[in-house]
């Protein structure tokens, strides 16, 4: 199992997803995994593993020649992106949505060059094709983004769902308990994640703290500091701890996103496990994934936002949110996961 995508210091979406899937597969077959670096290890689980090239490196392309050594029964990559020339072994390749298609601009953690690169990748289909196709089997992580696949074309072979899931046993808040008046939001800073309409609706909200949980750099951190309404608190904490994050969704009114594009909306399914209710964009992922339980708004209104925020305040709805919250996120799991990678593994085995 490719890990080379996994941080040094603390989990993005694509590592954490890596990283618990590895662990939930451990209990069903003999894992090894690829790392690049010694320093992924303190994020990853207790493994077997195997040191290659990074896969920003040049070397990328002729990586299956360093793999191909390992006499794996099955690769799997939790990008779309890993090397095969030259391949001798079964390969998943993964795609989690297709955000970057509407919205371009890159992660900033990119080296420039590979910026560049990325740019041009987006401009047209094709080259995800390409790199799909390579695979036996393409993966993906929820219901909505196999649909935009299918609707583009992006690729001619077998697309499985491998879903992504709360980390591990969480005992849930007692909903009997009144939330403190905080709202917490977990990701990036980038345009299309919208937060500058979740700081704009903090005018109707001056009872309530607004917590931006993730890193920012100080250039965006200024842009949207200009944006807080007067009265309003907005606490930029520029990265927590894991269990800073847990702390603080087991006390908080509810966890708000107002993304205008995810491929799953990891922070609503931890939040939900833990019981506390979410307030997101009314977008066909977070439909999928928030159900019944989640409260939905117009991605662009800070005023039905807050009207959101204050519903939660009448008699028994926020102790029914974080009940329904729990219940919907027990309908996803790693070990469902971890099952569908295994099956996929004993078809290919059985076929070739």
């Amino acid at each position: 199992m490719d890990a080379r995508f996994t941080r040094m210091d603390h989990h993005d979406g694509i590592s954490r997803y890596g990283a618990s899937l590895m662990a939930a597969v451990a209990p069903f077959a003999d894992v090894t995994m690829l790392i690049h670096d010694e320093r992924q290890l303190a994020l990853l689980p207790d493994l077997p593993w195997v040191k290659i090239s990074s896969p920003l490196s040049p070397r990328e392309l002729f990586v299956a020649r360093q793999v191909n050594k390992l006499g794996a029964d099955l690769v799997f990559c939790p990008m779309q992106t890993m090397g095969s020339w030259g391949r001798k072994y079964p390969l998943v390749l993964t795609l989690h949505d297709l955000i970057y298609y509407e919205h371009p601009a890159p992660p900033g953690f990119l080296p420039a060059p590979v910026r560049v690169l990325w740019r041009l990748y987006h401009k047209a289909y094709w080259p995800q094709r390409m790199l799909l196709n390579r695979a036996n089997v393409v993966a993906t992580i929820s219901k909505t983004t196999l649909a935009l696949m299918r609707k583009h074309q992006l690729t001619k072979r077998p697309i499985r769902i491998i879903g992504n899931a709360p980390q591990g046993e969480r005992t849930p808040r007692d909903p009997a308990v009144v939330p403190e008046k905080s709202l917490a939001y977990m990701g990036s800073f980038m345009p299309y994640k919208n937060v500058e309409t979740l700081i704009r609706g903090m005018a109707e909200l001056p009872d309530f703290t607004l917590n931006l949980l993730s890193r920012i750099t100080p250039e965006r951190r200024a842009e949207l500091v200009k944006l807080i309404p007067a009265g309003a608190t907005v606490v930029f904490h520029n990265g927590v701890s894991d269990a800073e994050y847990d702390e603080l969704l087991l006390r908080t009114t509810a966890l708000v996103t107002l993304s205008k594009a995810e491929g799953y909306g990891l922070p609503l399914v931890e939040a939900m496990a833990l019981g506390t209710p979410v307030i997101v964009a009314d977008t066909p992922i977070f439909r999928e994934v928030g159900g019944e339980a989640a409260r939905y708004v117009p991605a662009d209104s800070p005023t039905e936002f807050a009207q959101a925020v204050r519903a939660l305040d009448a008699p028994g709805i926020w102790a029914a949110c974080s009940t329904a919250s729990v219940a919907q996120a027990g309908t996803f799991s790693w070990d469902a996961s971890a099952r569908e990678l295994i099956a996929i593994a004993q078809e290919l085995r059985a076929t070739s």
